[in-house]
């Protein structure tokens, strides 16, 4: 049997929906009975109602060892999934508990129980920084803790950790290290917000760049991975290095909306994350804009998807005409709600 965690996110729930198309034997954690909500409405959308009933709900939080044991009962494979998103300083003893001590937990019980091998969704934000002149990062990029580093980039960084503490202890592993990820249904998480915002009349843009890629994309790669004898091995998975200007339009595009049309520099990105802690410590609101966000809008840092092209041959979903796709469906959806 497949466990996976985070079955009720983006990358679980269409993980959850591929291994059950192929026959698979599922067991998904969850936290509370509203989240699982729309993985069901994901599996309606793609006509598998009759397979969403096949999976074998277990409520556990990963933080909570005894009761990860009893998840991990006759578990063959685990696909880790679940994290926490957030980039608001408030949130940095919720995102170490939950991405690294959370990690620990699961890959110690995989030790525990014996399984046969473990798939770790991190996150190119834990993948290293070039080095001063260069802007290509790879997998051997290392990391440098004098650079600035999110929390959120920090955790999923310490949470890698924990999964090649438990490899050299004899767990196979694979990790895989996705940039922005792109789908349909999961629209008030994620990336699902920029979504939100460009149909809200969000108007600025920078001229960074980032990694980005179809959830169809992930899914494949990962389960082809587990598949594969491939072992000890991190994996940087990235369609396309987009500026971000680009990804804003092809959804503005996609849902006939204005274009943001204000263009943020790096001054006004520097007074706006001041501005917005001055706001969130006056107001007791969570942040929204941070020093390190701020920068990363500026970034010109390119992922090299190299290494996975190389190992299976793959041809990755094109991103631009899949965004404007999926801002098509966004609207549609919001126009009958």
């Amino acid at each position: 049997m497949i466990l996976v965690t985070g079955g009720t996110g983006l990358v679980g729930a269409y993980l959850l929906l591929d291994l059950l198309q192929k026959g698979e034997s599922v067991r998904a954690i969850y936290r509370t009975e509203n989240n699982i909500a729309l993985t069901r409405r994901l599996f309606e959308a793609h006509n598998a109602s009759s397979l969403f009933d096949q999976i074998d709900w277990f409520q556990a939080d990963i933080t909570d060892v005894p009761r990860l044991g009893k998840a991990f009962r006759d578990i063959d494979y685990v696909y880790h999934c679940a994290a926490l998103i957030s980039f608001d300083p408030k949130d940095e003893e919720n995102l170490r508990k939950t991405n690294i001590e959370g990690t620990a937990n699961i890959v110690n019980c995989a030790l525990d129980f014996k399984v046969k091998k473990l798939c770790h969704v991190s996150s190119i934000a834990a993948l290293g920084d070039a080095p001063e002149g260069q802007s290509v990062i790879t997998e051997e990029t290392d990391w440098n803790p004098e650079k600035l580093h999110g929390d959120y980039a920090i955790t999923k960084f310490g949470a890698e950790m924990e999964v090649w503490r438990a490899s050299q202890e004899g767990l196979n592993v694979v990790v895989v290290n996705p940039g922005i990820i792109f789908g349909s249904g999961f629209w008030n998480n994620g990336s699902g917000q920029i979504f939100k915002q460009i149909a809200s009349g969000f108007p600025f843009y920078s001229k960074g760049q980032t990694g980005v890629i179809a959830i169809e994309d992930v899914i494949h790669i990962m389960t082809a991975l587990m598949n594969s004898s491939v072992s000890g091995e991190r994996f940087t998975l990235v369609a396309e290095n987009l500026p971000l200007n680009n990804i804003l339009f092809a959804i503005a595009d996609g849902m006939s909306k204005k274009r943001p049309s204000f263009y943020a520099s790096p001054l006004a990105t520097s007074i706006a994350w001041r501005i917005d802690w001055l706001l969130s410590a006056i107001l007791f609101r969570k942040r929204s804009f941070t020093k390190a966000t701020a920068k990363s809008a500026h970034s010109q840092e390119t992922f090299s998807q190299k290494k996975i092209v190389q190992l299976l041959n793959y041809s990755f979903i094109p991103m631009e005409s899949y965004l404007t796709t999926l801002a098509q469906k966004y609207a549609t959806a919001h126009q009958r709600a």
